[in-house]
């Protein structure tokens, strides 16, 4: 359950793809959240040398949302033990799960 590490990275990673600068990721996290987040707050959550500091966990979705990067919450979900998914995944497992009822139903219904 120690992520730590795997958080670091993700951030750091998140950052370096996005194609946005720190600042402009910071102000538009201050925007989202309506706390204000600084350069060197989002520097500190990715420094190795500053492990006591780490992203709240108010902040992640709007991390998220800034860079178009969910690996953080993948982490998250799999650290819980859950399964993360994003639009067309959740949609067809959403229409795995009724044609299997609908494939139950059948059964029962041949049954009576």
């Amino acid at each position: 359950m120690n992520i730590r590490e795997q958080l670091r990275k993700a951030i750091y990673s998140a950052i370096k793809q996005c194609g946005l600068s720190r600042h402009q990721i910071t102000d538009q996290m201050s925007v989202l959240t309506g706390n204000k987040v600084t350069v060197t707050t989002l520097d500190s959550w990715t420094a190795k040398s500053k492990p006591q500091y780490r992203i709240p966990a108010e902040y992640v979705p709007a991390f998220c949302k800034v860079t178009n990067n969910y690996d953080l919450l993948i982490i998250l979900d799999e650290a819980a033990g859950r399964v993360s998914m994003c639009g067309p995944d959740v949609i067809r497992s959403e229409i795995q799960k009724w044609t299997e009822k609908e494939r139950m139903a059948r059964a029962e219904k041949r049954k009576r």
